[in-house]
Parts: structure tokens; C-alpha cells; sequence
């Protein structure tokens, strides 16, 4: 059928050399809580435009990266007028008010939990809105709302709340402790999509930190309070050239992270910058494998504090190393998995997966000769299983399992909804 249509195309872009082919009307079927008028607004074919298969691709694989939208697919037929014609995007929607599950161990061989709820298709618009509530030894939750299309196609609106308190390692002098870290922050961002590949995202982000000082050492050089207002510049830039097939992707994404951070009190915690980028590619395998790469390049003013940016955390990069063993200036992560689909029928897909998560981090004030030393380099390899609903949006449940070949390694689960990365 597909070959059908795009030798349709083809025939309707020559039939005339004074007039050429265009779209009589866009017509949006299948869809039930997405508005039409949405689909419209976000597409290159429009009304009266120039019949282009390559725009209407480009439309279909925009579709298929959203939310609220499982599959889709297109049609076109003669219009009763000569050389228009009439373009049909056939829409298959995912469920999209979804519940969100992290559970995981702490490194006290305790259990975290995360859960949260949101709505992908806010008024039938592709809006983002939910929170979460977090149970690690402390409360915490969060509130969000984006909008990427809520001026346009191109400009949109996201606003975050989040009241986060977590017990965190603080490591200095080799020894370590442990502190109640709260951070509180509102966040503004201005969503803006230059084209089909490329987005940008810009804003700021006004928090606060709170550490207090609970257990284990204590250096006069390392405060056991310590409160402080910070703003947040922030830059996103997104390539994506992702092609989304279900549960299948292909294609590269690359994804820029820039902040510059400043702090009322510049003697205990001055500003600094943190960049980091993450590159991903997908390649499909046959029918039923997926390969999938992350690589994580991250660097950050080399400020000699405890409290650096980089984490190593299980939930974050490494599988089974654990909630947050260690902390860095720069930081170099390499997840990479095969995933193959075991069962598949109708909505429901088994998929299991073997993976290999390495990476390594600059000390604190240390250089870049630390990511070779071996009390820094982490390789956890593992297996895992997935338990996806073709139906309703990142309805994916993963079990993940990671055990550690290098020194000092542990093992453990992860649990989450969601693929890794």
C-alpha cells in the first residue's frame, strides 16, 4: 500500500507543467482525545499547499515521536478538482494519562520508591502535566507543566516545581559522611523548535540548598550547615533524527545540556558551569532487535568540593552500583544494550535485554589523568526484561539486574517504567 501511495505522488507531482499538485485538504482520522486541530497546526501540508511526499513523511515521523500518538500513517486521493488532491493522516492514539513507578535500594540495602502521574495529552494538545511524590528516607514531589506547542508549531512554554530531600553522601579527605540535602526550586523554560531536527530550549531556574550535616566524618573545611539561594541559567539544544516504530527506535539523537550557576554566598560555593552532552544511537536488527547507545561526555568547573556535580547512581548511569557511591568534576558514561523482543501479540511485547554500563569521573579539584585511575572506573554488564503496552504511552516496565567486574563493585536491581534511555 505504502509503495502504492508514494507512486501516486510521484505520477500527481508530473501530471501538469504549468500547475502543480497540491493538497485540496488535510483530513486527521482515528483519533479520539487528540484534537485535529492540533495535528493541523503542527504540519507542513496544509490546505492549498504544494503536494510534497517528503513534507508528509517528515509530518508522519513528527507524529510518531508524540505522546499521544501509538502509530500513524497516511493516505492521498484525487480531490474532484484536476491535480488537487486530499491527504489523510490516519492516527492511532496511545492512553496517556500514565502512572510512574521508580523503585530501587539505597545503599543501606533499603528500598526508594518514586511515584507520579501525568497527562501527555493535556486538552488534546500534546500538554505534559503530573508530579511525583519520592520516599527516600525523606518526602519529596514535584510539579510539571510543558507545553511545546502552545504558541505554535514552533514555540512553546514548560514551568517546574520541585521540593526534593534526599540523604546524601558527602565525600571529602577520603572518608565520608552523610547530610539531609533539600533542594527547593521553580524553573521557567522557553521551548522553541527551529525545524524537524532541531530544538532549543532556554531558561532559568531560581533554587535553594539546604545541607545538614546527619553522620559519619567531619572536616573544619567542610560546613555541617549550609543554606544557599542560586540561579540557574540554562541552554538545551536537541538534534533528533529518531524514527519510532512501537517499541522499536533508529536513528541518532544528540542532546546539549549548558548551565551557569550562581550563589549569594560565593565563599562557601562559587559559581560555576556544568555542560554535559549525550549521544544515542539506535539500530534496528531483523525484525524483532534493537540495538541502543548512550555515551555521556559531562564536564564541570574543577571546583575542589564535596559537593560536585556529577553523581555515580544506578538510577542515573549505572546500572547496580548503587544510590549515589561517588562524585566528580567531568564524567564519561557508556550504556549500551541489544534488545530483543521474546513475545509480541496485539498491545503486549516481552522484551529482554543484556547491557554494559561503564563510565569514569574527575575527582574534585583533580585532572583528567583520574578517569584512568581504577578506584574510578566502573563496568557493570547485566541482564533485564521489559514488559511493554504497545498502547498507552512509556507504558514499559524494566527489571534490570547489574553486577560489577571492577574493584569494589556490588550488584543490585533497578526497577523503573520507561526504557533506561
Amino acid at each position: 500500500m505504502k509503495t502504492v501511495i508514494t507512486l501516486l505522488l510521484l505520477f500527481a507531482s508530473t501530471l501538469a507543467f504549468t500547475q502543480e499538485a497540491t493538497v485540496a485538504d488535510l483530513k486527521v482520522q482515528g483519533h479520539k482525545k487528540l484534537k485535529a486541530s492540533f495535528v493541523k497546526k503542527i504540519s507542513n501540508i496544509k490546505a492549498g499547499s504544494k503536494l510534497d511526499s517528503l513534507a508528509i513523511e517528515a509530518d508522519i515521523k513528527l507524529l510518531k515521536r508524540l505522546p499521544s500518538i501509538a502509530h500513524a500513517y497516511y493516505q492521498v486521493f484525487p480531490a474532484d478538482e484536476e491535480n488537487t488532491y486530499n491527504v489523510f493522516y490516519n492516527i492511532e492514539e496511545n492512553f496517556t494519562i500514565i502512572p510512574s513507578a521508580n523503585v530501587y535500594t539505597t545503599n543501606d540495602d533499603e528500598f526508594a520508591y518514586r511515584l507520579g502521574l501525568y497527562e501527555f495529552n493535556l486538552f488534546g494538545q500534546n500538554m505534559t502535566f503530573g508530579g511525583f511524590y519520592q520516599k527516600d528516607i525523606y518526602d519529596s514531589y514535584a510539579l510539571n507543566f510543558r507545553a511545546p506547542y502552545l504558541f505554535s508549531r514552533q514555540f512553546g512554554l514548560a514551568v517546574n516545581y520541585q521540593n526534593l530531600t534526599t540523604q546524601e553522601p558527602v565525600f571529602f579527605d577520603n572518608t565520608t559522611s552523610d547530610y539531609k540535602y533539600n533542594n527547593e526550586s521553580i524553573e521557567f523554560l522557553a521551548l522553541f523548535q527551529l525545524n524537524f531536527n532541531n530544538r532549543f530550549e532556554f531558561g532559568l531556574n531560581y533554587f535553594t540548598e539546604d545541607y545538614e550535616y546527619k553522620s559519619g566524618a567531619t572536616s573544619p573545611n567542610v560546613p555541617q550547615e549550609l543554606r544557599v539561594h542560586k540561579l540557574l541559567y540554562k541552554l538545551i539544544y536537541e538534534y533528533n533524527n529518531l524514527n519510532y516504530d512501537y517499541q522499536y527506535v533508529e536513528g541518532f539523537r544528540s542532546i546539549f545540556n549548558f548551565q551557569y550557576v550562581t550563589s549569594r554566598n560565593e565563599a562557601q560555593l562559587p559559581a560555576f558551569l556544568i555542560g554535559w552532552n549525550d549521544f544515542q544511537y539506535f539500530k534496528r536488527f531483523g525484525n524483532k532487535g534493537n540495538w541502543a547507545s548512550r555515551l555521556r561526555l559531562g564536564l564541570a568547573t574543577n571546583n575542589d568540593t564535596p559537593f560536585a556535580p556529577f553523581s555515580v547512581d544506578n538510577n542515573l548511569n549505572v546500572r547496580g552500583v548503587g544510590n549515589t557511591i561517588d562524585r566528580g568534576t567531568a564524567a564519561i558514561v557508556l550504556n549500551t544494550e541489544y534488545r530483543h523482543t521474546l513475545y509480541e501479540k496485539d498491545w503486549f511485547s516481552l522484551q529482554g535485554n543484556a547491557f554494559i554500563d561503564a563510565g569514569s569521573w574527575r575527582n574534585p579539584g583533580g585532572d583528567f589523568g583520574d578517569f584512568s585511575d581504577s578506584q574510578n572506573i566502573r563496568v557493570y554488564p547485566g541482564l533485564g526484561v521489559r514488559f511493554i503496552h504497545k498502547k498507552i504511552f512509556n507504558a514499559i516496565f524494566r527489571i534490570d539486574y547489574g553486577f560489577g567486574v571492577t574493584s569494589d563493585a556490588t550488584q543490585g536491581l533497578v526497577f523503573g517504567i520507561g526504557q533506561y534511555f
